[in-house]
């Protein structure tokens, strides 16, 4: 089941931007959560940002200030703004359409339905 689709993704220096896309498809549930995670080479997957079908966002510490999360008006595409690019963001990022009481960067674990994500290298 193909639940949603990354894209955007690229290789840009450190201090660059990228603007990243999640395309929602129909679903069997309404989601009113969509979360941007990331995984790097070696390393757990995070989640980055999210944005509750109110339009609230929040960050993990590390993005807050640099990425920005929105949603458009029909809320089936939801994008990712990362400025400010550093080395440390290089990973593959994914997002996911979610439902859930509060709107948090959890994972929801590996039996979600991930999609291919889209990587992203930031260069020194």
């Amino acid at each position: 089941r193909v639940t949603q689709e990354e894209s955007g993704g690229g290789s840009v220096q450190a201090g660059g931007s990228l603007r990243l896309s999640c395309t929602i498809y129909t679903l069997p549930y309404s989601p009113n959560c969509i979360v941007w995670f990331r995984r790097s080479l070696g390393k757990k997957r995070e989640g980055v940002a999210a944005i509750d079908s109110g339009g609230n966002s929040r960050y993990i510490d590390s993005v807050a200030g640099r990425f920005s999360i929105s949603q458009d008006k029909t809320k089936k595409i939801v994008a990712l703004q990362m400025n400010n690019l550093q080395p440390e963001d290089t990973a593959t990022y994914y997002c996911a359409a979610l439902s859930r009481g509060k709107c948090t960067t959890g994972d929801p674990g590996d039996g979600y339905w991930w999609g291919q994500g889209t990587q992203v290298i930031v260069s020194s």
